[in-house]
């Protein structure tokens, strides 16, 4: 069985390119799932209802995000009630929606678990992920064995660690945040898919998504700018993880990036 999991979405570009790829991609791989994180979809920052719905729209299963979830605060009244977009499961108690999710493929006969969590290092001061994250798939490993995890997170030592902290409890460590792919996917010693990033899903033409001359402006001179969302070399940057659905145990993890315009 394989899940297609896409790095995060960035605005109207992004979304552009999963709409016009992703059925092919689904279609060449025999793609039974689709994740996506999607915490930058609404014009490079947060996500509304909105979007959240267009996105569904594309054949998403499920949509994960990070710090940037309350930046769009309209979004704050679904997340409650979409047990299939999520928020990081780390922030504190009491906060609105859901850090995971188990989904269940009819077809198959087969139950999926995601968990979305937020890295600390050099981000906002949350729950801790590791210990969080494991008492939650204690919880999902009770349904199912196939969880997917995605580490919203700056650091990549702290998602090396997660994903080691996780080897043989989960299905696949997948980081997002950083916009660029890393090469080193791999398959850990005790069978979980890990990738330190996923990549991005927009405008390469840029930095990070925004247009690169209001970036280089603010590097050089340090006076505020705006961030605009650029709009050129659109590409779809994820991974395709190949998995046992009756242990969870991972069998290949590869990395795509395909070119929309």
């Amino acid at each position: 069985m394989k899940v297609l999991f896409i790095g995060d979405i960035v605005g109207a570009p992004g979304r552009e390119a999963v709409k016009a790829l992703l059925p092919g991609v689904v279609k060449k791989n025999g793609i039974n799932c689709v994740i996506a994180n999607a915490e930058n979809s609404a014009g490079g920052s947060g996500i509304t209802p909105a979007i959240a719905k267009e996105l569904k729209g594309y054949k998403l299963d499920v949509i994960t995000n990070g710090d940037h979830i309350w930046k769009r605060r309209e979004i704050v009244e679904i997340l409650d009630e979409e047990q299939t977009i999520l928020r990081p499961l780390n922030y504190p108690k009491g906060t609105p929606g859901f850090g995971s999710t188990i989904i269940e493929l009819p077809k198959h006969d087969v139950k999926i678990g995601v968990v979305n969590l937020v890295g600390r290092v050099f981000m906002e001061a949350v729950e801790c992920p590791f210990r969080t994250s494991r008492e939650e798939i204690d919880r999902i490993r009770k349904v199912t064995p196939n969880i997917f995890v995605d580490i919203h997170a700056e650091d990549t030592s702290e998602k090396i660690a997660l994903g080691w902290y996780l080897d043989g409890l989960v299905t696949a460590v997948m980081g997002t945040h950083t916009h660029v792919q890393t090469a080193d996917e791999r398959i850990l010693p005790k069978g979980s898919a890990y990738i330190t990033d996923v990549g991005m899903t927009g405008p390469f033409d840029s930095v990070i998504g925004r247009r690169k001359e209001q970036i280089l402006a603010r590097f050089t001179t340090q006076m505020p700018t705006r961030f605009e969302m650029a709009d050129t070399d659109i590409r779809l940057n994820g991974v395709i993880v190949d998995f046992d659905e009756k242990t969870g145990r991972a069998n290949s993890i590869e990395r795509i990036q395909k070119k929309y315009k």
